[in-house]
C-alpha cells in the first residue's frame, strides 16, 4: 500500500529516485511549488498541461515579487 502522506507516489516517481521534496526544500515557497509541478507532470493527474501551468503561475509570482520594488508606477 502506497504512503499518500509522507511520500505520495506522484513525488517519487522521476527516474532518478530522488524523492521531489528533497529537492523543492531547498528553495523559496513560489520556486519550490513550481518545481513540485515540473516534477510532477503528468504524474498526479492524467493531465500535464494543468500541472505546467500551475508551475508558469508560480513562476511568474516569483518574477513579481522579485520585480515588485523595482518598478515606478504605483502599485
Amino acid at each position: 500500500m502506497a504512503e499518500t502522506v509522507n511520500h505520495p507516489p506522484h513525488y517519487n516517481a522521476h527516474p532518478s529516485g530522488v524523492e521531489c521534496v528533497d529537492v523543492a526544500e531547498h528553495y523559496g515557497f513560489n520556486v519550490g511549488n513550481a518545481i513540485k509541478y515540473l516534477w510532477r507532470a503528468g504524474l498526479k493527474s492524467t493531465d500535464p498541461i494543468e500541472d505546467l501551468r500551475k508551475a508558469a503561475w508560480y513562476v511568474n509570482r516569483e518574477i513579481e515579487r522579485l520585480t515588485k520594488g523595482t518598478k515606478t508606477d504605483a502599485r
